[in-house]
């Protein structure tokens, strides 16, 4: 029998599969499921899993389909799924065309302009005295900025990349580092450290771009679920309004 058949449990004849485990982790949220695939993980949700069966068939040892507080609450249950089913089967139908995105890019073109942003690196330091020697050690050409980095920077997360912070704009870095970069031509450093927060900062522009415009396929996907949320949004508005014409609605709400 393949693992995601293996049968883990057995409640009143009834089977709990690694397959049904498998199919509950992959529905948790994904900050949970990592926990879910341990070892220790998975024995808790089979016991959950347990504890359901266990309270369903409580349930129907009790004939609680029978009184009348689970029949109100079970209608009540399935009006809400129908309304839920028939809007998200309405909403599944409607699409929007490669062809009416392209459209919306080229008519609104003025939508799609990046921010000026700079590539920087850096080398954070403890002290003033040591970004100072170690700047004029980069001057003198005895070390190159990016093995400075990968040498003396308290940065972890960017060091082994000769201290490369990638891309970023203004509003994304603490102000003093900012308006530091963003004076740099690439290829310049900064001649003095520059303090922050976190240390002190030798600053390397690496790149700058000016109002680029952002090319149709890096704006695709965000621009398809915009289109597609404002098209269903018009769509289910106009429906809503038609079935008006073949239901009766009477509002009594004096607004």
């Amino acid at each position: 029998m393949p693992l995601e058949d293996k049968v883990l449990a057995v409640v009143e004849g009834k089977e709990i599969t690694q397959k049904q485990l498998d199919l509950l982790i992959d529905q948790a949220p994904a900050d949970q499921q990592a926990q879910f695939r341990t070892r220790e993980g998975q024995r808790q949700l089979l016991n959950e899993m347990i504890a359901q069966e266990l309270f369903y068939l409580k349930g129907k040892d009790e004939n609680i389909e029978d009184t009348e507080q689970y029949q109100k609450e079970f209608a009540e249950m399935k009006e809400k799924f129908l309304k839920s089913y028939m809007i998200s089967h309405f909403m599944s139908n409607i699409e929007v065309t490669e062809e009416e995105l392209k459209a919306y890019y080229q008519e609104h073109s003025n939508q799609f302009i990046a921010p000026d942003s700079i590539r920087a690196s850096h080398i954070l330091l403890p002290s003033k005295q040591q970004a100072i020697d170690i700047i004029n050690e980069i001057n003198s050409g005895d070390k190159s900025f990016e093995q400075a980095a990968k040498d003396y920077s308290l940065d972890q997360s960017n060091k082994a990349k000769g201290g490369d912070l990638g891309y970023f704009h203004k509003g994304q870095m603490v102000a003093e580092f900012e308006v530091a970069a963003f004076a740099l031509e690439p290829g310049e450093m900064t001649k003095e450290p520059i303090k922050s927060q976190f240390g002190y900062h030798i600053i390397k522009v690496t790149d700058k771009k000016i109002k680029e415009k952002i090319p149709f396929e890096a704006a695709h996907d965000s621009l398809h679920r915009f289109l597609l949320g404002q098209k269903q949004n018009r769509a289910y508005v106009n429906e809503a309004e038609d079935l008006k014409e073949k239901y009766s609605v009477e509002i009594k709400l004096g607004i």
